[in-house]
Protein backbone atom coordinates (compact mmCIF):
# COMPACT_ATOMS: atom_id res chain seq x y z
CA UNK A 1 0.00 0.00 0.00
CA UNK A 2 1.70 3.66 -1.13
CA UNK A 3 2.08 6.28 1.03
CA UNK A 4 -0.49 9.45 0.66
CA UNK A 5 2.73 12.29 -1.06
CA UNK A 6 4.16 14.49 1.28
CA UNK A 7 2.33 18.06 2.40
CA UNK A 8 4.25 21.08 0.69
CA UNK A 9 5.83 23.37 2.52
CA UNK A 10 3.44 26.48 3.12
CA UNK A 11 5.35 29.90 3.13
CA UNK A 12 3.39 32.58 5.41
CA UNK A 13 3.89 35.92 5.58
CA UNK A 14 3.27 37.80 8.56
CA UNK A 15 3.46 34.45 10.39
CA UNK A 16 3.76 36.87 14.00
CA UNK A 17 0.68 38.90 13.62
CA UNK A 18 -2.91 37.94 15.06
CA UNK A 19 -4.03 35.50 12.49
CA UNK A 20 -0.71 34.72 11.24
CA UNK A 21 0.17 32.86 14.77
CA UNK A 22 -3.41 31.11 14.67
CA UNK A 23 -2.50 30.04 10.57
CA UNK A 24 1.39 28.39 11.73
CA UNK A 25 -1.03 26.81 14.87
CA UNK A 26 -3.48 25.18 12.07
CA UNK A 27 -0.52 24.11 9.66
CA UNK A 28 1.32 22.38 12.04
CA UNK A 29 -2.27 21.11 13.47
CA UNK A 30 -2.45 19.20 9.67
CA UNK A 31 1.11 17.97 9.68
CA UNK A 32 2.09 21.09 7.05
CA UNK A 33 6.02 21.91 6.70
CA UNK A 34 6.30 26.10 7.79
CA UNK A 35 8.33 28.68 6.71
CA UNK A 36 7.53 31.65 8.88
CA UNK A 37 8.23 35.49 6.88
CA UNK A 38 8.67 38.16 9.89
CA UNK A 39 10.09 41.35 9.34
CA UNK A 40 13.31 42.08 10.75
CA UNK A 41 13.03 43.44 14.15
CA UNK A 42 9.00 41.89 15.04
CA UNK A 43 9.86 40.80 17.91
CA UNK A 44 7.18 38.25 19.46
CA UNK A 45 5.09 40.00 22.57
CA UNK A 46 6.56 38.32 26.04
CA UNK A 47 3.10 36.61 25.85
CA UNK A 48 3.62 34.59 23.22
CA UNK A 49 6.22 32.20 22.70
CA UNK A 50 9.44 32.98 19.94
CA UNK A 51 8.33 31.75 16.52
CA UNK A 52 11.71 29.90 16.96
CA UNK A 53 10.39 27.69 19.96
CA UNK A 54 8.10 26.33 17.05
CA UNK A 55 9.15 23.31 14.69
CA UNK A 56 9.33 25.75 11.81
CA UNK A 57 11.46 27.64 9.59
CA UNK A 58 11.59 31.56 10.46
CA UNK A 59 12.96 33.60 8.07
CA UNK A 60 13.55 37.68 8.71
CA UNK A 61 13.00 39.79 5.54
CA UNK A 62 10.74 42.96 4.97
CA UNK A 63 8.66 42.55 2.41
CA UNK A 64 7.65 46.17 1.60
CA UNK A 65 10.65 47.66 -0.45
CA UNK A 66 11.57 46.85 -3.90
CA UNK A 67 13.79 43.40 -3.91
CA UNK A 68 15.68 41.61 -6.25
CA UNK A 69 13.78 38.34 -8.62
CA UNK A 70 16.64 36.17 -6.86
CA UNK A 71 16.02 37.50 -3.38
CA UNK A 72 12.01 36.80 -4.34
CA UNK A 73 12.50 33.28 -5.67
CA UNK A 74 14.95 32.16 -2.92
CA UNK A 75 12.29 33.28 -0.22
CA UNK A 76 10.00 30.68 -2.01
CA UNK A 77 12.22 28.00 -2.50
CA UNK A 78 10.96 24.93 -1.67
CA UNK A 79 7.33 25.61 -1.08
CA UNK A 80 4.60 24.42 -2.70
CA UNK A 81 1.69 26.93 -1.48
CA UNK A 82 2.06 30.84 -0.05
CA UNK A 83 -0.27 32.58 2.22
CA UNK A 84 -0.17 35.85 2.35
CA UNK A 85 -1.65 37.55 5.30
CA UNK A 86 1.07 40.54 5.96
CA UNK A 87 -0.08 43.53 6.13
CA UNK A 88 -0.81 46.99 7.55
CA UNK A 89 -3.92 47.18 9.50
CA UNK A 90 -3.86 50.98 10.39
CA UNK A 91 -6.59 53.33 10.01
CA UNK A 92 -5.49 55.82 11.82
CA UNK A 93 -4.29 58.54 10.42
CA UNK A 94 -6.47 58.02 7.94
CA UNK A 95 -3.89 59.08 5.08
CA UNK A 96 -0.57 56.74 6.15
CA UNK A 97 2.30 56.21 3.27
CA UNK A 98 3.46 53.17 5.32
CA UNK A 99 -0.05 51.65 4.93
CA UNK A 100 0.03 51.53 1.60
CA UNK A 101 3.63 50.55 1.01
CA UNK A 102 3.19 47.65 3.41
CA UNK A 103 0.24 46.49 2.04
CA UNK A 104 0.87 47.31 -1.93
CA UNK A 105 4.17 47.09 -2.26
CA UNK A 106 4.32 43.92 0.29
CA UNK A 107 1.78 42.49 -2.44
CA UNK A 108 3.09 42.97 -5.48
CA UNK A 109 6.92 41.15 -3.97
CA UNK A 110 4.65 38.32 -2.91
CA UNK A 111 3.28 37.50 -6.43
CA UNK A 112 6.95 37.74 -7.35
CA UNK A 113 7.49 34.92 -5.37
CA UNK A 114 4.47 32.97 -6.88
CA UNK A 115 5.60 33.15 -10.08
CA UNK A 116 8.09 29.82 -10.01
CA UNK A 117 7.49 26.52 -10.30
CA UNK A 118 6.47 24.78 -7.87
CA UNK A 119 4.09 26.91 -6.53
CA UNK A 120 0.36 25.07 -6.48
CA UNK A 121 -1.95 27.56 -4.68
CA UNK A 122 -1.53 31.18 -3.59
CA UNK A 123 -3.69 32.16 -0.94
CA UNK A 124 -4.25 36.08 -0.35
CA UNK A 125 -5.52 37.18 3.16
CA UNK A 126 -7.64 40.36 2.45
CA UNK A 127 -11.02 41.93 4.38
CA UNK A 128 -14.19 42.37 3.76
CA UNK A 129 -14.58 45.82 3.63
CA UNK A 130 -13.29 45.32 -0.19
CA UNK A 131 -16.72 44.22 -0.78
CA UNK A 132 -20.08 46.32 -0.61
CA UNK A 133 -21.62 45.83 2.81
CA UNK A 134 -25.12 45.67 3.10
CA UNK A 135 -28.19 45.77 5.86
CA UNK A 136 -28.66 42.46 7.91
CA UNK A 137 -31.54 41.23 6.23
CA UNK A 138 -29.96 42.08 2.91
CA UNK A 139 -26.06 41.81 3.93
CA UNK A 140 -22.91 42.34 1.59
CA UNK A 141 -21.52 39.74 -0.40
CA UNK A 142 -18.57 39.21 -2.81
CA UNK A 143 -20.21 40.37 -6.03
CA UNK A 144 -20.90 44.01 -4.64
CA UNK A 145 -18.19 46.60 -5.28
CA UNK A 146 -16.32 48.06 -3.16
CA UNK A 147 -18.30 51.42 -1.48
CA UNK A 148 -14.88 52.00 1.44
CA UNK A 149 -13.27 54.78 -0.64
CA UNK A 150 -15.88 57.14 0.68
CA UNK A 151 -14.16 56.65 4.29
CA UNK A 152 -10.64 58.30 2.59
CA UNK A 153 -8.95 55.35 4.57
CA UNK A 154 -5.46 54.19 3.22
CA UNK A 155 -6.01 50.78 4.47
CA UNK A 156 -9.23 49.93 2.88
CA UNK A 157 -8.05 51.57 -0.23
CA UNK A 158 -4.98 49.78 -0.57
CA UNK A 159 -6.65 46.31 0.52
CA UNK A 160 -8.87 47.04 -2.39
CA UNK A 161 -5.76 47.61 -4.55
CA UNK A 162 -4.19 44.67 -3.37
CA UNK A 163 -6.81 42.27 -4.58
CA UNK A 164 -7.00 43.64 -7.50
CA UNK A 165 -3.39 42.99 -8.28
CA UNK A 166 -3.93 39.31 -6.77
CA UNK A 167 -6.81 39.06 -9.29
CA UNK A 168 -5.22 40.29 -12.20
CA UNK A 169 -2.26 38.26 -11.73
CA UNK A 170 -5.09 35.27 -11.99
CA UNK A 171 -6.19 36.65 -15.21
CA UNK A 172 -3.31 37.40 -16.83
CA UNK A 173 -0.66 34.88 -15.38
CA UNK A 174 -3.05 31.83 -14.29
CA UNK A 175 -1.76 32.62 -10.29
CA UNK A 176 -3.33 29.28 -9.14
CA UNK A 177 -4.69 32.26 -6.24
CA UNK A 178 -7.82 31.79 -3.75
CA UNK A 179 -8.58 35.13 -1.84
CA UNK A 180 -10.08 35.29 1.54
CA UNK A 181 -11.44 38.04 3.30
CA UNK A 182 -12.10 37.83 6.85
CA UNK A 183 -14.80 40.25 8.86
CA UNK A 184 -13.44 41.52 11.91
CA UNK A 185 -11.73 39.63 14.03
CA UNK A 186 -12.04 38.06 17.80
CA UNK A 187 -10.16 35.59 19.92
CA UNK A 188 -6.88 34.54 22.13
CA UNK A 189 -3.60 35.51 20.96
CA UNK A 190 -3.82 39.28 20.20
CA UNK A 191 -0.99 40.46 21.94
CA UNK A 192 -0.64 43.60 20.59
CA UNK A 193 -3.30 44.14 20.88
CA UNK A 194 -5.65 44.70 17.29
CA UNK A 195 -9.02 43.70 17.08
CA UNK A 196 -8.69 43.10 21.26
CA UNK A 197 -8.58 46.81 22.19
CA UNK A 198 -12.44 47.18 21.79
CA UNK A 199 -12.92 44.73 24.64
CA UNK A 200 -10.45 46.03 26.58
CA UNK A 201 -11.78 49.80 26.14
CA UNK A 202 -15.51 48.21 27.57
CA UNK A 203 -14.04 46.75 29.66
CA UNK A 204 -12.09 49.85 31.17
CA UNK A 205 -15.51 51.49 31.05
CA UNK A 206 -14.04 54.23 27.89
CA UNK A 207 -17.30 53.91 25.62
CA UNK A 208 -19.49 55.32 27.26
CA UNK A 209 -21.94 55.05 23.83
CA UNK A 210 -22.24 53.52 20.72
CA UNK A 211 -22.39 54.74 17.73
CA UNK A 212 -25.32 53.40 15.14
CA UNK A 213 -24.03 51.38 13.19
CA UNK A 214 -22.62 47.49 13.28
CA UNK A 215 -20.32 45.08 11.38
CA UNK A 216 -19.74 41.39 11.29
CA UNK A 217 -17.48 39.46 13.73
CA UNK A 218 -16.00 36.26 13.64
CA UNK A 219 -13.74 33.89 15.68
CA UNK A 220 -10.28 34.14 14.44
CA UNK A 221 -9.53 30.33 15.15
CA UNK A 222 -12.85 30.18 12.22
CA UNK A 223 -10.53 32.23 9.86
CA UNK A 224 -7.25 30.31 10.40
CA UNK A 225 -9.22 27.21 9.78
CA UNK A 226 -11.25 28.37 6.05
CA UNK A 227 -8.06 30.14 4.96
CA UNK A 228 -6.06 26.69 5.51
CA UNK A 229 -8.70 25.20 3.79
CA UNK A 230 -8.33 27.30 0.78
CA UNK A 231 -4.63 25.56 0.11
CA UNK A 232 -6.76 22.56 -1.29
CA UNK A 233 -10.49 23.92 -1.29
CA UNK A 234 -12.49 26.64 -3.12
CA UNK A 235 -11.91 27.74 -6.97
CA UNK A 236 -8.71 29.52 -8.09
CA UNK A 237 -9.43 33.48 -8.75
CA UNK A 238 -12.78 33.15 -6.17
CA UNK A 239 -13.13 35.57 -3.23
CA UNK A 240 -14.74 34.18 -0.14
CA UNK A 241 -15.72 36.57 2.85
CA UNK A 242 -15.06 34.45 5.89
CA UNK A 243 -17.18 35.69 8.93
CA UNK A 244 -20.34 34.85 11.25
CA UNK A 245 -22.97 36.80 12.48
CA UNK A 246 -23.83 40.63 12.07
CA UNK A 247 -24.53 42.78 14.85
CA UNK A 248 -25.29 46.54 15.50
CA UNK A 249 -22.74 48.29 18.22
CA UNK A 250 -25.48 47.70 20.75
CA UNK A 251 -25.97 44.44 20.18
CA UNK A 252 -22.14 43.69 20.16
CA UNK A 253 -21.69 45.48 23.11
CA UNK A 254 -24.48 44.17 25.24
CA UNK A 255 -23.20 40.94 24.18
CA UNK A 256 -19.28 41.76 25.33
CA UNK A 257 -20.27 43.58 28.47
CA UNK A 258 -21.89 40.68 29.80
CA UNK A 259 -19.30 38.24 29.06
CA UNK A 260 -16.92 40.62 30.65
CA UNK A 261 -19.27 41.57 33.53
CA UNK A 262 -19.01 45.37 33.46
CA UNK A 263 -21.77 47.45 32.20
CA UNK A 264 -22.94 48.21 28.34
CA UNK A 265 -22.48 51.57 26.72
CA UNK A 266 -26.18 52.99 27.46
CA UNK A 267 -26.48 56.23 25.23
CA UNK A 268 -26.19 55.97 21.29
CA UNK A 269 -23.93 58.71 19.69
CA UNK A 270 -25.94 59.84 16.69
CA UNK A 271 -24.30 60.35 13.31
CA UNK A 272 -24.32 63.77 13.38
CA UNK A 273 -22.37 64.25 16.64
CA UNK A 274 -20.15 61.07 16.04
CA UNK A 275 -19.14 63.15 12.49
CA UNK A 276 -18.14 66.05 14.53
CA UNK A 277 -16.31 64.48 17.14
CA UNK A 278 -14.21 62.88 14.11
CA UNK A 279 -13.54 66.90 12.79
CA UNK A 280 -12.77 67.93 15.83
CA UNK A 281 -9.94 64.93 16.37
CA UNK A 282 -8.80 65.72 12.57
CA UNK A 283 -8.48 69.77 14.10
CA UNK A 284 -6.34 68.17 16.84
CA UNK A 285 -4.00 65.73 14.83
CA UNK A 286 -3.68 68.52 12.48
CA UNK A 287 -2.09 70.96 15.42
CA UNK A 288 -0.32 68.39 17.19
CA UNK A 289 1.31 66.20 14.92
CA UNK A 290 -0.03 63.59 16.30
CA UNK A 291 -2.74 61.01 15.46
CA UNK A 292 -6.21 61.58 17.66
CA UNK A 293 -7.87 58.85 18.96
CA UNK A 294 -9.98 58.72 16.32
CA UNK A 295 -10.94 60.37 12.57
CA UNK A 296 -13.44 61.15 10.40
CA UNK A 297 -12.66 58.01 8.31
CA UNK A 298 -13.13 56.05 11.42
CA UNK A 299 -16.66 57.72 13.03
CA UNK A 300 -18.01 57.93 9.19
CA UNK A 301 -17.36 53.65 9.34
CA UNK A 302 -18.97 53.23 12.79
CA UNK A 303 -22.00 55.11 11.85
CA UNK A 304 -22.88 52.63 8.75
CA UNK A 305 -23.71 48.94 8.76
CA UNK A 306 -21.20 46.60 7.77
CA UNK A 307 -23.13 43.70 7.14
CA UNK A 308 -22.31 40.97 4.95
CA UNK A 309 -22.84 36.99 4.61
CA UNK A 310 -20.28 33.94 4.85
CA UNK A 311 -22.65 31.79 3.13
CA UNK A 312 -20.20 31.23 -0.09
CA UNK A 313 -17.28 30.21 2.01
CA UNK A 314 -19.37 27.81 4.23
CA UNK A 315 -19.71 25.65 1.42
CA UNK A 316 -17.00 25.96 -0.03
CA UNK A 317 -14.36 26.63 2.24
CA UNK A 318 -16.15 24.81 5.04
CA UNK A 319 -15.63 27.65 7.15
CA UNK A 320 -16.74 26.85 11.11
CA UNK A 321 -19.45 29.03 12.70
CA UNK A 322 -18.12 29.26 16.15
CA UNK A 323 -20.62 31.49 17.94
CA UNK A 324 -18.73 35.14 18.79
CA UNK A 325 -19.99 34.95 22.35
CA UNK A 326 -17.23 32.18 22.45
CA UNK A 327 -14.61 34.55 20.56
CA UNK A 328 -15.53 37.44 23.19
CA UNK A 329 -14.86 35.07 25.98
CA UNK A 330 -12.01 33.18 24.49
CA UNK A 331 -10.31 36.51 23.95
CA UNK A 332 -11.13 38.15 27.20
CA UNK A 333 -9.78 35.00 29.49
CA UNK A 334 -6.44 35.44 27.00
CA UNK A 335 -6.14 38.67 28.03
CA UNK A 336 -6.80 37.94 31.92
CA UNK A 337 -4.28 34.97 31.53
CA UNK A 338 -1.49 36.97 30.26
CA UNK A 339 -2.16 40.35 32.67
CA UNK A 340 -3.71 42.46 30.30
CA UNK A 341 -6.70 43.33 32.69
Amino acid sequence: MSLPPPLPRVLVTGANGFLGRHLVAELLRRGYPVRALVRPGSAASPALPPLQALPIEVVEFDLAPAATKATMTSLAAGCGAIIHVAALAQVNPARNPAVVLTNLSGTENTLRMSRQPGIERFVYVGTANVFGFGTKAHPGDETRPYTGRRYGLDYMDSKRAATDRVLTAVAREQLPAVLVHPTFMLGPGDARPTSGTLLLALHAGRLPGYPLGGKNYVHVHDVAVATVNALTQGRVGESYILGNENLSYKEAFGLMAEILGVRAPRWPVLPPLANFYGVVCGLKARLTGRPAQVNSGMTAVANDGHYFTAQKARTELSLPQTPVSQAVADAFAWFKTHGYV
